[in-house]
C-alpha cells in the first residue's frame, strides 16, 4: 500500500487531501500538533467525512489512516523519508514552521533512496512553491540542494472545496467527522512534479497553473470574501443568507464577471466555462448545509488586502487587462470596512485610504484606492447596498468605452 504523510490533520488536511488520498489507496499519515486529534486518529484509525448539501447528507470512511505528533522529530523525519506523496494543509503562515521538519525528512530521504518525492501543497498563497522552497533550504545542508531540486517536487494546488468551521452539531458525536460540499476536484501544477503524476481520482494536472491558481484566487475567493463583507454589513450571519440577499448576489456575480472576463483574455481561455463555473459557485455558496459564517469568510481582512491577494490582487489583475474592476472595489470597500471595525478605529475615508497604502501598497491618488475610497463611504455613511451597487454601477460605466 502506497504511503502518503500530510501534515495537517484540520479541515482541509482530513476533509479534502486525507479523503482524496485515502479513496485513491493510500495509506495516510497526518502530522498535527493537537493531542487530542492524533490520539483519536491513532485509535480509530479510520475517520468519517459527510458530504452535506440542502437536499441531505452522505458519509463517507476514510481508512488506513494514523497520526504522528510534529514535535516527535524522529518519527517525523522517518515519516517524510519513506512516503510515496507529501502534502501539506497547515495554513499559508504555517509553512515556515513545518519546514524543518520537512527538511529533516528530506535530507534523511536523500540519503536513501533516489525515488522522486513529489509534496502537494494545499495552501491558498500566491507563489506557495516558491515560498516552500525557501524555507525548507534554509533548513537543509546546502550540499543538499542540488539532489533537494531534481528528486523533490513542489506542487502547488488549487482548493476549491469549501470546508467550514467545525461545529458540535456538525460532528454528530464524533470529533472526527468532518462536514464538507460535494465538490472535490484537485488542480495541481502539471509542470512541478517530479517523475511520473501519480494516478489519483480527480486530480487535474494543468499548465500553466498560475491560471488555476489566479481562477481559485481572483474568482473564487474574492467573491466569497465580497459575500462576506456585505453580508455582515447587512447584518446576515451565514454565506448562504448573504448570497440570497438579491443586492449581494448581483454585486458579487458582476464581480465574477470581471474576474472571469480578466482570466479569459490574459490566459487567452474560453469564457464560458469560466461563466459556468461562476455559476457553479454562486450555487455552492448557497449551501445552507455547510452553515458557513461571513465572520469565518471575511477574518483577516488585512490579509485579503495584500496586493497580490484576493481583492487587491484581483483588482489590478483586472486593470492590467482593460476591464474595469469597479466591482471588486466594493470588497476592498468592505475589506477597510471591517478592519477599521476590528481595530475600533473611527470609520473615516482618510483612514481607510491610509491602510491602503500601508497594507495593499496603493499610493495616495492611485486610481483604483480612489474608486474604493468612494465605495467605502457609502458603507461608512450608513447607506443601503442598492446605493453601493448604483456606485459601483456608474464608476465601471464611467470607464467604459462607447458602445455602439
Amino acid at each position: 500500500m502506497k504511503q502518503a504523510v500530510i501534515f495537517g490533520a484540520g479541515n482541509i488536511g482530513r476533509g479534502f487531501i486525507g479523503a482524496l488520498l485515502g479513496q485513491a489507496g493510500y495509506r495516510v499519515t497526518f502530522i498535527d500538533v493537537a493531542a487530542g486529534l492524533i490520539e483519536n486518529l491513532n485509535r480509530s484509525g479510520s475517520y468519517p467525512v459527510r458530504i452535506v448539501s440542502s437536499e441531505g447528507h452522505e458519509d463517507q470512511i476514510v481508512r488506513h489512516v494514523s497520526a504522528i505528533d510534529a514535535h516527535d522529530a524522529e518519527a517525523v523525519a522517518e515519516a517524510v523519508a519513506g512516503a510515496d506523496l507529501a502534502a501539506t494543509a497547515v495554513g499559508a503562515n504555517n509553512l515556515v514552521r513545518i519546514a524543518p521538519a520537512l527538511a529533516a525528512g528530506l535530507a534523511r530521504r536523500l540519503k536513501k533512496t533516489d525515488a522522486p518525492l513529489n509534496i502537494l501543497i494545499c495552501e491558498n498563497l500566491m507563489h506557495a512553491d516558491q515560498v516552500l522552497d525557501r524555507h525548507i533550504k534554509a533548513s537543509l545542508d546546502p550540499a543538499d540542494h542540488p539532489a533537494f531540486e531534481r528528486r523533490i517536487g513542489l506542487v502547488e494546488t488549487s482548493i476549491g472545496r469549501m470546508v467550514p468551521i467545525q461545529t458540535p452539531d456538525m460532528q454528530d458525536g464524533d470529533p472526527l467527522r468532518v462536514c464538507v460540499e460535494r465538490y472535490g476536484f484537485l488542480p495541481v501544477d502539471k509542470a512541478a512534479f517530479k517523475g511520473e503524476i501519480p494516478d489519483i481520482p480527480r486530480l487535474v494536472p494543468f499548465e500553466p497553473f498560475a491560471y488555476y491558481i489566479k481562477r481559485k484566487l481572483y474568482l473564487h475567493n474574492m467573491a466569497h470574501a465580497i459575500c462576506a463583507y456585505l453580508g455582515t454589513y447587512a447584518a446576515q450571519t451565514l454565506i448562504s443568507e448573504a448570497i440570497d440577499q438579491a443586492e449581494i448576489r448581483l454585486m458579487v456575480q458582476r464581480a465574477m464577471l470581471s474576474g472571469a472576463r480578466a482570466l479569459a483574455r490574459v490566459y487567452q481561455m474560453p469564457l464560458e466555462p469560466l461563466l459556468e463555473h461562476s455559476d457553479d459557485l454562486l450555487r455552492r455558496f448557497g449551501n445552507a448545509a455547510l452553515k458557513d459564517t461571513c465572520d469565518r469568510v471575511g477574518a483577516d481582512p488585512k490579509r485579503k488586502l495584500m496586493p497580490e491577494d484576493r481583492l487587491v490582487g484581483a483588482a489590478l489583475f483586472c486593470q492590467q487587462a482593460g476591464v474595469s474592476p469597479a466591482w471588486i472595489a466594493v470588497g476592498i470597500a468592505g475589506a477597510l470596512y471591517r478592519l477599521l471595525g476590528e481595530q475600533s478605529q473611527m470609520q473615516s475615508a482618510d483612514r481607510a485610504r491610509q491602510a491602503l497604502e500601508e497594507i495593499a501598497q496603493r499610493p495616495s491618488g492611485d486610481p483604483l484606492s480612489e474608486m474604493a475610497i468612494r465605495l467605502y463611504e457609502q458603507l461608512a455613511g450608513g447607506r443601503p447596498l442598492a446605493d453601493l451597487r448604483r456606485l459601483a454601477a456608474k464608476l465601471e460605466a464611467d470607464g467604459a468605452p462607447e458602445i455602439v
